[in-house]
């Protein structure tokens, strides 16, 4: 039977733009989708005013929707929200930046709406009102609208914030807000802060379903969130305008003593070279060295040590921090610091600590990234194998990635834990992973000469068939390989 034709730009170049006009006008008029964006590329090609116009009526009709996006709903107006984003800081912005900025707000205002009316826990549709937001800074810059009605725009959109599609609006609009804007932005933030919260009549709170709280707990509510959106906004225009006091006056001198947000301010601090201040700030707020590090700290008590000039200090708290989380960059930046010479007996001990470490993953996730420690990461596979988390598939997929080539017994174990994590946990949806990690494994059995006292692989699969027999779907997987 002979091949289809390849359906690829040249062979749709070959049919000539008329025939391709038939069928460009065919689609269109069975598919809405494709007439729209049609229409769109011509207007977006001729006239702005007329794309404008085209994208705020579109625009207009998504936000009077109402309905639940389901997955294929949700893939339409994920293409549907890209086109039209397209056209507004592509062609528009390009020929009008005043009128593409006034559609972008109108698109970024869909946020609530859209977000709304799906499941977006992959953050795809998410993804594209980020990117507007990141479009904003520009298009304004280039529009040069008037920093008070700016500020006040902004304020409106910051305070109806219910998705965090505004989250970064400030600051990407700080240089065409200006001192001007910003200072107004504040004032606004200010005033919000000091305006008394109504309490809302019984039937608005019956209706929104506060049940026994009443008026009571909704106006608490209600409290509680304006205080967050005015503390976030304040602190966003002072960082937009530089002012490093106004960021941390809007902690409170309890919350200071947090080791994270102590970390925030002393990273200000250092920008605007306030050393002395920032270590005050972390001093205070020293973690608990008995957990886990706080990385944000460790990093930001480092970073003052150094613009101090205490180096001798910062090394020791590198090395330290090191001991306790295997750290890679810490690492390298102790041992950048070292005399030469020094560094390979350090890093040395570094491996040697990383090898003994009572994590196994977390020893892995250091190792496989010290490329001079490749052999020693497949002797600790090897000797430590009963600890191997198969749960954890990106650890263990790099592991048997990076071992595969010259220690293939190391690499087959990593792929076993995955292998034996999956089948015992009766997870379907990794069957198809499980059987690749085999058919894999079968490969590399061919360049293992020594199995010590681990089975080999005809060994595992009999084991594999005695305790899984039963789960076909697996096995179907294992047949659609080429395996049995």
């Amino acid at each position: 039977m002979p091949r289809s034709s390849a359906l690829d730009a040249k062979a749709l170049l070959a049919l000539g733009p008329e025939r391709l006009t038939e069928l460009l006008l065919e689609l269109a008029a069975s598919d809405p989708a494709i007439k729209r964006q049609l229409k769109l590329a011509v207007a977006s090609s001729s006239s702005p005013r007329e794309a404008a116009g085209q994208v705020r009526k579109r625009l207009a009709t998504i936000a009077r929707s109402r309905r639940f996006l389901e997955r294929e709903q949700r893939q339409l107006i994920r293409k549907d929200l890209t086109a039209q984003l397209d056209a507004i800081t592509g062609p528009i912005a390009q020929r009008d930046p005043a009128a593409a900025l006034d559609l972008l707000w109108q698109f970024l205002e869909l946020g609530d709406n859209v977000l709304g009316r799906c499941d977006d826990s992959s953050g795809l549709i998410g993804d594209i009102f980020r990117d507007a937001i990141r479009q904003l800074g520009p298009i304004a810059a280039a529009a040069q609208p008037e920093p008070l009605a700016l500020a006040e725009r902004l304020f409106e959109a910051f305070c109806h914030n219910g998705y965090g599609v505004f989250d970064d609006v400030i600051q990407q609009l700080a240089e065409p807000l200006g001192p001007v804007g910003l200072a107004a932005l504040k004032q606004r933030f200010q005033q919000l802060g000091e305006e008394p919260v109504p309490v809302p009549p019984r039937e608005e709170w019956e209706q929104v379903g506060y049940g026994s709280g009443g008026p009571t707990y909704a106006h608490e509510r209600e409290e509680s969130s304006r205080q967050w959106t005015v503390k976030l906004g304040l602190q966003a225009v002072a960082e937009a305008s530089g002012d490093v006091d106004g960021f941390i006056a809007q902690y409170a001198p309890e919350q200071q003593r947090f080791p994270r947000i102590a970390a925030e301010i002393a990273q200000r601090l250092l920008a605007a070279g306030r050393a002395e201040e920032a270590l005050a700030f972390l001093t205070r707020a020293t973690p608990d060295r008995s957990r886990w590090p706080e990385m944000s700290w460790e990093h930001s008590h480092i970073a003052a040590l150094q613009a101090l000039g205490r180096s001798e200090e910062a090394q020791a708290a590198r090395w330290n921090c090191f001991e306790r989380c295997l750290d890679g960059s810490l690492l390298r930046a102790y041992l950048d610091q070292l005399p030469a010479f020094e560094d390979v007996e350090a890093e040395q001990r570094a491996i040697a600590i990383a090898l003994a470490y009572p994590s196994l993953t977390q020893s892995l996730c250091f190792l496989l990234s010290w490329p001079s420690a490749l052999a020693q990461t497949a002797e600790l596979v090897v000797n430590r194998r009963g600890e191997l988390e198969g749960a954890q598939y990106g650890v263990m997929g790099a592991a048997a990635e990076k071992l595969s080539q010259d220690h293939p017994l190391a690499a087959t174990l990593a792929l076993r834990s995955m292998v034996d994590f999956t089948l015992a946990e009766t997870r379907s949806s990794r069957y198809g992973h499980a059987a690749r990690h085999l058919q894999t494994c079968a490969l590399l059995s061919q360049r293992i000469d020594a199995w010590g006292d681990i089975p080999s692989h005809e060994a595992y699969m009999a084991a594999i068939r005695s305790g899984h027999g039963r789960k076909s779907a697996f096995w179907q997987r294992m047949r659609e390989l080429g395996q049995s």
